[in-house]
């Protein structure tokens, strides 16, 4: 199965689910099992997602904000970066209320894109 090679290829022993920042198992599913697709999702992934946050820090506008936020939840999602998408849905939240993001928000959704990153990193190693 496409998750079980998936984990073996981590150089590091693996993290229980909960604490991982993809949810490979969900990944599977999305890519119905089919591991080469995972890994050019993870890829793709990985290679877009600091661009979009690159983005995000230079927009200047709610709707620059809004859409590129909208742009990493949808990439996030796509893996299973639970965390990246949680994050920017709160940002995109506090958007609704009329104001923009914080800075510590911001600085969290900064976080939780680097452990993903890191996390596939090692995965595709």
């Amino acid at each position: 199965m496409a998750l079980s090679s998936a984990v073996r290829a981590s150089r590091q022993a693996p993290l229980p689910r909960a604490m991982r920042p993809v949810d490979l198992v969900y990944l599977a599913k999305q890519c119905q099992g089919d591991e080469h697709r995972e890994y050019a999702m993870l890829r793709q992934f990985e290679s877009r997602i600091s661009l979009y946050l690159a983005h995000l820090s230079a927009a200047t506008t709610n709707e620059d904000i809004a859409a590129t936020l909208g742009t990493i939840i949808g990439s996030a999602t796509a893996v299973g970066a639970v965390s990246v998408a949680s994050l920017a849905r709160a940002a995109q939240d506090q958007l609704a209320t009329g104001t923009s993001p914080t800075i510590e928000t911001i600085a969290d959704l900064g976080h939780a894109i680097e452990e993903a990153r890191a996390f596939i990193g090692d995965m595709l190693a």
